[in-house]
């Protein structure tokens, strides 16, 4: 049999799809875009009454539907339960309410995971091509080695692509052949895009300091969040920067076409772009559609510390919520509340750490206004108990708030404590010292 003849017999429909998991199954879809749509979403908690202790894992949620609503959820507790890897802010709804429950992973080892995890997962894919392979298209990350892994364990049952033919493909380790799959549905559905807010005055201060410590040649990672987006459109001006990231950044189309980004000093696949996962706007798909400049990996290739490592220079930048006095970094949450996930800031920060001339930086407002007027200092003698810490403090590097840019990497622990106190709030600084004598000089 040819593969055209296999695919098509593969082909089923939606309903057919969600017919195939069972009580008991653990339902696992891609990161992101490459997720599958809300018609299977939808089409599985349609079974809700008829199903028991059913877990859907998913990853960076960017396609609303009904399991991400407290209301209907709450009704299919016990039947159906949400399990992010990852969060967005569209499900920390269910966090507060209780109706979801976490998946911790890291990108290097969310394949491995998944694979070990997973009865049942769907992707979104391209078509196939000539050859009879499918593209991942915007989101690679542990799409392949799930499936590739989790089939010869005799975990994963069920392997469903989803073939739209509005995904882009992209170049790179991001194809898998028409029998790696048990079935398609195919579904054409637009993709969503997402543009870059313009940046508050308080993260616009924050990506100065940044910008500051960004020279020509360096290789950059950004992470999600509005602070990193200000400091990629601040880039005018540096010269043959090259880009290994989790995730494409948006504005890298404006960037290469300015010569900002050339990848031209990389010492590893130079002259391209790598990365394993993309949300961006429209501007972003197309420049990253069938660009050879461009390429995704697995995200064990793209965040594995020591491949990282081997990049000079190599500059990480995320965001966090939290920082205590040592220097633990906390980017999930606080205390029991879960808000996101560690993704590869972590990876990244062991890579920048080894790097020769690396920095691994951290990005958070010094405080938080409450409702009832006061400011909750994201500088803490102590993280709050349940916290997650997303850095261990022995790979801290820099933290960089609106008041300046804290340097831990060469300090003690006292040492640390003063320079966060350095640049934390102003109206937060002298309760913070009295905490740092009772803390760190109990004999004073």
């Amino acid at each position: 049999m040819g593969w055209q003849e296999e695919y098509q017999r593969k082909i089923i429909s939606m309903e057919a799809a969600a017919q195939m998991v069972r009580s008991g199954d653990n339902v696992a879809t891609a990161l992101g875009i490459g997720a599958c749509s809300a018609d299977f979403y939808n089409a599985l908690l349609n079974r809700g009454g008829e199903l028991t202790d059913v877990k859907f894992i998913d990853t960076v949620q960017v396609r609303p539907n009904k399991m991400y609503d407290p209301e209907f959820m709450a009704a299919l507790e016990g039947r159906i339960t949400h399990v992010p890897a990852f969060g967005m802010i569209t499900i920390r709804k269910m966090h507060r309410a209780g109706l979801s429950d976490f998946y911790p992973a890291t990108t290097t080892d969310a394949g491995a995971k998944m694979a070990n995890k997973a009865d049942f997962y769907i992707v979104m894919v391209t078509p196939p091509n000539r050859q009879g392979y499918v593209n991942l298209g915007l989101t690679n990350f542990y799409t392949s080695e799930a499936i590739r892994d989790g089939k010869p364990l005799g975990k994963m049952s069920v392997v469903v692509g989803e073939v739209n033919d509005q995904m882009p493909v992209i170049f790179g380790e991001n194809w898998m052949h028409v029998s790696e799959f048990d079935h398609f549905v195919v579904n054409s559905t637009p993709i969503p895009a997402f543009n870059r807010g313009a940046p508050k005055e308080v993260e616009k201060r924050i990506g100065e300091y940044v910008l500051e410590m960004i020279n020509d040649g360096d290789t950059i990672q950004m992470g999600l969040g509005g602070i990193p987006e200000a400091v990629v459109s601040g880039l005018e001006g540096k010269k043959d920067l090259g880009v290994l990231t989790e995730m494409l950044p948006i504005g890298l189309n404006q960037l290469v076409e300015k010569g900002i980004v050339t990848n031209a000093r990389k010492p590893v696949h130079r002259g391209v772009t790598l990365a394993t996962f993309c949300l961006g706007d429209q501007g972003l798909y197309d420049y990253a559609r069938e660009n050879p400049a461009v390429e995704f990996y697995p995200g064990s290739y793209t965040n594995n510390p020591a491949f990282i490592a081997q990049h000079p220079n190599m500059v990480a930048i995320n965001m966090a919520m939290m920082a205590d006095f040592s220097g633990q970094i906390a980017s999930e949450g606080w205390g029991h509340r879960q808000v996101s996930g560690s993704g590869g800031q972590l990876d990244f920060m062991i890579g920048s750490y080894w790097s020769t001339g690396g920095r691994g930086i951290t990005l958070m407002t010094a405080a938080r206004q409450m409702p009832d007027g006061s400011l909750s200092s994201a500088i803490v003698p102590d993280l709050p108990p349940g916290t997650p810490i997303t850095v261990p403090r022995t790979f801290a590097q820099y933290v960089v708030t609106e008041f300046g840019v804290a340097s831990l990497k060469y300090k003690t622990r006292r040492e640390r404590a003063e320079e966060l106190i350095s640049i934390a709030h102003p109206d937060l600084r002298g309760e913070l010292r009295k905490s740092l004598k009772k803390v760190f000089y109990p004999r004073s």
